[in-house]
This record gives structure tokens, C-alpha cells and sequence, in this order.
């Protein structure tokens, strides 16, 4: 066993990075960096037909921005490289022959239309789905079945092949995973899977193990749709003799959808409104734009915090970490066996407790990106308007919604909202109360407030009458904060002109 921790994410550039997959490197980080060990990032693109340009790329950029950067991957190689599967292949190459030599693997010459007519021919009741297995392996065109001087002949005719796992029969494979405790598997029910294929790149069960043992991987953590997987690996690592440098396992709980039914996707996603992506990813081929947390206006910090929690907590009942605490307290064992169902109002409330916990200065950078670029030049403005705004705000994409009537006059103002209680004694209230802030020498919200109080009682009218119209003629609607905070911050200039606007309408 190795001494040094050291574990692995090796996802595939395919497309964008689901937080299951954010959630898998988390809990890998985590571990890694409570045991002052090493975090890799391992790039799986030996399936070249599904790989697509840009999203490796798009990888190490969602990882920058959680704040899970490897210690060793295609960007800072170590001692281990190199870091992508596909610059890997002679290496593969060499332990698929080790294996052939050995008697564990077999070159299988079967063409698509054999392989179609097999499954043909053997489906039954039973057996609807026939596999390559121990079973109708004999059946097949492979170098179990043909002789030494036909396997050398299709050889050197550059007749196409693969090579396949020979699985043994009766065999019972135990794995002690750290979530899971003992899970057993019968080879009966396992075929010959691919180790490499006919364009010489291997399969990721081979590459997976050969990896893993070449970069001294000491914990293996991944989801748990790759238990089925196991017992190949299980195989390999033992005919490989590799056994006593097997990592150990820890298969984490999937990610399901709200209503705990099935693992959740993309597609659930777009149903429900909200993303399952970290970033936002657009497919080069369809142009199809997946949102992502980043886009929606969540914090990293927020979004890291929310994952944790997704299939893990540390007993005590705490909810927000940063970082440094989860390393602290990261604990494998209490990663739950149950999927964990994703709840996004949960996550928004992630969210709105991290953007209260920023500094000025830090929530003023967070929402600038959300502000039309027409207003950037407002900084000083802004900088007095999100401290009575911040607790509003759930997405950082709140900012706008909250805040326009600082900077714009409202384009409609709900008149309807004032009629139904309106008459000539509001009017003339609003016609003193222009006359009186334009004597106004001092303009703050509390000599504001004075002024309208001074009219209220000139005009033997209730406060509560008069409150909501003036709120609804300076931002528009029945929302935004404190009303004479506002007209502090929009000037007296636009705060008369504005009530003025209303007037005209009612």
C-alpha cells in the first residue's frame, strides 16, 4: 500500500462538467488535502469519436473557479507524466500483451456483423441481451478458438481486433469499499469486456488500472454507476500483480433528482429551471447553451459548500464551511451509502448566506459582471446602494432586478396599485410635498423623512395612506427598501421629478 495519498479524477472531454462529476473531485480534493497528500488530474480521451474541442479546456477552467486546482495534470505535469490517456497508448499497449502472454486476455477477430449475429442467434426469454462471455467466447472468432498459425495470419494480414478480458468462470470477487463495506461479485454475470480496441487505444478499464497503478494512486473515488465495473478492475489489478498496490475504493452516492426518482441530468435541469453544470457550456456542433452556477450568479464558495453537503456531513448539524473547515473535517466514512437528492431552493440559500458574509468592496467585484456594462462608471452610487440591498439578494443576477431604480426612472409606474384609494386629498398631499423638498437645503433620508412627516401633518391625512404611493411613484412597484433611502439616493432632483411623472399618470 502506498504511504503518500495520492488520488485521481480522470474525467473525459466530452462535453460539460455535471456536479456530480464537481462533487467527485471535491470529495477528492478534500481527502487529499486533509492527508497532505496529492491531488491529479488525469485526462480520459482514449474514445476519440466522443471527444469534443474545447472541453478539456473548460475542465480545468470550472476547477479554477471552485477553487479545486490538481497538484498534477496536463498544465503542471509531475513526475507521472504525461497526464492525457490518448499520449499514453505504447504503455497500454505493453500490459495488454503481458495479459495475452499471461493467458488473461485474448485477441478477438470478430467483425460488427458477427458480433450482431451472435447476439441474433443466442437471444432468448433468458438471455434477451447476449454477451461476449465465458460462455459464447467459443463460439467466436478469437485466438481461444483459432489456431496459433491462423492468429499469426490474421496478425500479419492487419486483420482488425480488439483484445478482451478473459473473465473466469465461478469465481467470487470481493472489494472492501470505504462507504460501502464488503461488496461481492460473481464473474458468472461479468463478460469479456474490451481492454483495447481496434484502433489501439485502450478502454477505460484497462487504462483505468494501469494508471492508477503507474501514478501510485493510493484512493480510488468515484460514482457509483462504476460499481458493475468493479470485478474487471478487480481482475486486472490481480493479473497484473498488482494487487498489493491496489487503492482502496470508495464508490460515492449519486446525485438524484428533487424528487429522489433517478440520478439527476441535464435534462432534468432544463425542466426545472436550474443548471446541473458548474459553468456555462455551449456544444461546438449544436450551439446549444447549457447555464451554469457560475452564470446564474452563485458563488464558488457557496457552490463548493452546497456540494459537500450533497452525501456528506460531519454530525454536528453545521451547514456552512469554507473550505479549509470541510479539509478539516472531511471524513469519508460519513459519506452516505443513499443517493443524495438535490434540492435547489437549498442551494439558493447557500448562496444568499455567502453573499451577506462578503465585505463591500468583495460583493461590489461579485456583481459587476451582472450590471449592464451602461452603468459601470456608477461605482460610487453602487457602493451606497448594495448595503441596503445585499439581503435581497440570492443569485448574484439578483443585483439588477433589485437595484435598477437607483439608476434608471422606472419605465411604468403600477398606477393601479395607487387608484383604488386615490383622491384630491393625496394629490394636493403630493403636490405640498414637492413644493416642500424643493425648499429642502439639507437632502439625507432621516431630514427626508422629517419633511414628509411635516407635510403628513399639515394635511391631517395617515402616514400609512401616503407611504405606498410614494414608494410605488419612485421605484415603480410595491418593492425595493427602505423609501426614504431611496429618494436619499436617487437626489432630490429625480426623487420631484418622479413624483411629478406619477402625478401626470394619475
Amino acid at each position: 500500500m502506498n504511504t503518500q495519498v495520492r488520488v485521481r479524477f480522470a474525467p473525459s472531454p466530452t462535453g460539460g462538467l455535471h456536479i456530480g462529476g464537481v462533487r467527485t473531485v471535491l470529495f477528492n480534493y478534500l481527502f487529499a488535502k486533509k492527508h497532505k497528500g496529492a491531488f491529479v488530474l488525469r485526462i480520459e480521451d482514449t474514445d476519440q469519436s466522443r471527444f469534443v474541442a474545447g472541453a478539456e479546456e473548460y475542465i480545468f477552467q470550472c476547477l479554477a473557479w471552485c477553487g479545486l486546482n490538481p497538484d498534477e495534470s496536463v498544465l503542471q505535469p509531475g513526475e507521472h507524466a504525461p497526464y492525457r490517456q490518448s499520449e499514453r497508448k505504447a504503455i497500454y499497449w505493453q500490459y495488454a500483451q503481458q495479459l495475452i502472454a499471461q493467458g488473461h486476455a485474448y485477441y478477438a477477430f470478430d467483425t460488427p456483423e458477427e458480433l450482431g449475429k451472435m447476439r441474433e442467434q443466442h437471444k432468448s426469454e433468458q438471455n434477451p441481451t447476449p454477451q461476449y462471455n465465458h460462455s459464447l467466447r467459443k463460439h467466436m472468432r478469437n485466438s481461444l478458438t483459432m489456431s496459433e498459425q491462423e492468429v499469426a495470419a490474421a496478425l500479419t494480414n492487419n486483420t482488425p481486433f480488439v483484445i478482451r478480458l478473459k473473465v473466469p468462470q465461478n469465481k467470487l470477487l470481493a472489494l472492501q469499499d470505504m462507504i460501502r463495506g464488503e461488496v461481492t461479485f460473481d464473474t458468472n454475470l461479468v463478460d469479456d469486456k474490451v481492454l483495447l480496441k481496434a484502433d489501439g487505444m485502450p478502454t477505460y478499464h484497462l487504462a483505468v488500472v494501469v494508471d492508477d497503478y503507474l501514478m501510485k494512486i493510493s484512493h480510488a473515488f468515484r460514482g457509483e454507476e462504476w460499481l458493475p465495473s468493479a470485478p474487471i478492475h478487480l481482475l486486472l489489478w490481480e493479473y497484473l500483480g498488482w494487487l498489493d498496490a491496489m487503492p482502496q475504493w470508495a464508490h460515492l452516492p449519486l446525485i438524484l433528482k428533487p424528487d429522489g426518482h433517478g440520478k439527476l441530468s441535464k435534462r432534468d435541469g432544463d425542466r426545472l429551471g436550474f443548471p446541473v453544470f458548474a459553468m456555462n457550456w455551449e456544444d461546438p456542433k449544436t450551439k446549444e447553451l447549457n447555464k451554469g452556477f457560475k452564470e446564474i450568479g452563485f458563488l464558488p464558495e457557496a457552490f463548493i459548500n452546497m456540494l459537500a453537503l450533497l452525501g456528506w456531513n460531519d454530525g454536528s448539524g453545521q451547514e456552512l464551511f469554507s473550505l479549509d473547515e470541510l479539509i478539516q473535517h472531511f471524513d469519508i466514512s460519513r459519506v452516505h451509502k443513499g443517493g443524495a437528492k438535490f434540492d435547489y431552493e437549498k442551494a439558493k440559500w447557500f448562496n444568499h448566506q455567502y453573499i451577506q458574509k462578503l465585505e463591500p468592496s468583495d460583493l461590489l467585484a461579485a456583481v459587476s459582471p451582472f450590471i449592464p456594462s451602461a452603468f459601470h462608471g456608477e461605482t460610487k452610487l453602487m457602493e451606497r446602494v448594495l448595503p441596503l440591498i445585499k439581503d435581497r439578494l440570492t443569485l448574484l443576477s439578483d443585483i439588477w432586478e433589485q437595484s435598477h431604480f437607483f439608476f434608471t426612472n422606472p419605465e411604468k409606474i403600477d398606477t393601479e396599485a395607487i387608484q383604488s384609494k386615490w383622491d384630491e386629498a393625496k394629490k394636493a398631499f403630493y403636490v405640498s410635498l414637492i413644493n416642500a423638498f424643493e425648499q429642502m437645503i439639507t437632502w439625507n433620508e432621516a431630514a427626508i423623512e422629517a419633511t414628509f412627516n411635516e407635510v403628513v401633518a399639515h394635511h391631517g391625512i395617515k402616514k400609512g395612506d401616503v407611504m405606498l404611493p410614494f414608494r410605488i411613484m419612485l421605484v415603480g412597484g410595491k418593492f425595493g427598501p427602505g423609501v426614504f433611502a431611496i429618494a436619499d439616493l436617487i437626489t432630490k432632483e429625480n426623487c420631484i421629478k418622479r413624483i411629478q411623472n406619477a402625478l401626470e399618470q394619475l
